[in-house]
């Protein structure tokens, strides 16, 4: 069985329904789909009742409305279903969903953006570590499926202007190291897997200076599996071409059983 799986950081479930949303998903046919910045509460936007066929899940950040959130809709309906991660701290900001399939457990984040201040960066970096540790617990029995936006391009591929942004959270050495060590602790970058070391794949451009048009963009979405899944992988992709948000989605395509 092929299970497709897609990724979307939407800024904004309200706008992006307004936008095609519907209209891609019936095109797209997800099995599970993670959506990321959904800026919404659930019951704001009738999540359960606005894609037929789909169970629905929500997580968003009910202490500060209008940010962050998550969402999933699964045509498979998981075993469990999961919000957040153990740890009290990176909780309430609705950045995590995990759906525990029979094979595997699907994480949807929606990682921290450390521009805003050190205080920002620091959480950014203790959530990444937080993540990991769960994720490697979760591991053991198990193995692991993740998309979400990392909020960080990798490496210098990974982004048109690297150069000119190595100072800036997204592309600093300290987030690309924790990069480095989620890989070397053996998740998989499902995309350079199946088509290397191809040149100006971005999914995301900011709205500023016709960045988009002229494909200035970071690739900060990501579909990542553990190294357990590597050889189940059939396909990964970016939709670049579908608007909507400053981001666009990414899928996976992985065989199970």
């Amino acid at each position: 069985m092929i299970v497709r799986m897609h990724s979307w950081n939407v800024n904004g479930f309200r706008a992006v329904l307004g936008k095609g949303f519907r209209d891609w998903v019936e095109r797209a046919a997800p099995d599970v789909l993670g959506l990321q910045e959904v800026k919404a509460l659930e019951e704001q936007v009738g999540g359960d009742r606005l894609i037929d066929g789909y169970h629905c899940y929500w997580n968003a950040a009910r202490s500060k409305k209008g940010y962050s959130g998550t969402a999933c809709y699964s045509r498979l309906e998981p075993l469990a279903v999961h919000l957040g991660l153990p740890e009290a701290r990176f909780q309430g900001e609705g950045r995590v969903i995990r759906l525990e399939f029979e094979h595997f457990h699907f994480f949807n984040i929606y990682f921290p953006n450390g521009q805003m201040s050190q205080e920002r960066l620091d959480f950014k970096m203790g959530f990444y570590d937080a993540f990991l540790d769960h994720a490697q617990d979760l591991r053991r029995d198990k193995p692991i499926v993740v998309c979400g936006d990392f909020n960080t391009a990798h490496r210098e591929i990974d982004l048109k202007n690297p150069k000119a942004n190595e100072n800036t959270s997204g592309f600093l050495p300290i987030e690309r190291a924790w990069m480095d060590r989620f890989m070397d602790h053996g998740y998989v970058d499902t995309f350079r897997h199946c088509h290397g070391d191809v040149k100006d794949a971005y999914s995301w451009w900011t709205y500023r200076f016709g960045a988009r048009s002229r494909n200035v963009g970071w690739r900060i979405d990501y579909f990542f599996v553990s190294e357990e899944l590597k050889d189940a992988v059939r396909d990964a992709w970016i939709e670049a071409e579908v608007q909507g948000s400053d981001h666009c989605p990414v899928g996976l395509a992985l065989e199970t059983p």
